[in-house]
């Protein structure tokens, strides 16, 4: 991570993961059309954006490898029924528009023998992942694979990963997520957007929605790992 005054006050240390070292499944955060393709909807890259370029490259490789291991991989995809509204946010992510389908890169997983796809309405994979009768299918599949640890990408990281890997946090330490011991989340494969002050401003939107990159995807993972989550910088 560079060297900066906001990365000294907030320390965080990026640290090696081996997948294969205990049972690990791989968990994919929204990287969704409407969260990634440039153009593609209110929340999505004004512009071609390096972050999001190499979470969208590092994830595709991770989920590679993890099919051909015949490891399991569970992708999040953000889907909303249209008119349903999600403050703060604009209208995203509709069902119908695209938005709400994974990136060229992955669509693949819809298919692949490994993959398990949960379509969520709110912000918190855990939460979205609340079936009618009250079972968690993210709970189902980690229990159902005897997972030990989860390996998390994905987008937001000071959003939708964040409050994530925040509440898998406190269902693991609550005794809920069967045999988990470690939710580690791997740096290169996250990103989050761009919206300096200037152009939250110019917008109408209140100083609050401004978003600076580099800034707040450092904060999402000083949140995470001063909660016990474990950050990877490379992986073996």
């Amino acid at each position: 991570m560079p060297d900066t005054l906001f990365s000294r006050t907030l320390p965080i240390a990026l640290n090696r993961f081996d997948p294969a070292s205990k049972p690990t499944g791989l968990v994919i955060v929204d990287e969704v059309h409407g969260f990634c393709t440039v153009g593609c909807g209110p929340l999505a890259p004004a512009a071609p954006n390096a972050q999001v370029a190499r979470m969208v490259a590092e994830t595709v490789g991770l989920a590679r490898r993890f099919e051909s291991e015949g490891w399991p991989t569970l992708a999040f995809l953000d889907t909303h029924i249209p008119g349903k509204p999600e403050p703060p946010y604009p209208p995203h992510c509709e069902i119908g528009t695209g938005q709400e389908n994974l990136v060229g890169e992955l669509e693949w997983l819809v298919d692949s023998p490994t993959a398990t796809l949960i379509r969520k309405d709110c912000i918190n994979g855990f939460v979205g992942a609340i079936e009618q009768d009250g079972r968690n299918r993210l709970l189902d599949w980690i229990t159902g694979n005897r997972l030990k640890a989860v390996l998390a990408v994905g987008i937001c990281t000071d959003i939708c990963v964040m409050d994530f890997v925040l509440t898998l946090l406190s269902a693991r330490n609550h005794g809920m997520a069967g045999d988990l011991e470690d939710i580690v989340v791997y740096e290169p494969g996250c990103a989050t957007y761009d919206l300096p002050l200037a152009v939250a401003r110019d917008l109408g939107l209140p100083d609050t929605a401004a978003h600076p990159q580099a800034e707040t995807h450092h904060m999402g993972l000083y949140a995470m790992a001063s909660r016990g989550a474990v950050l990877a910088g490379e992986l073996a």
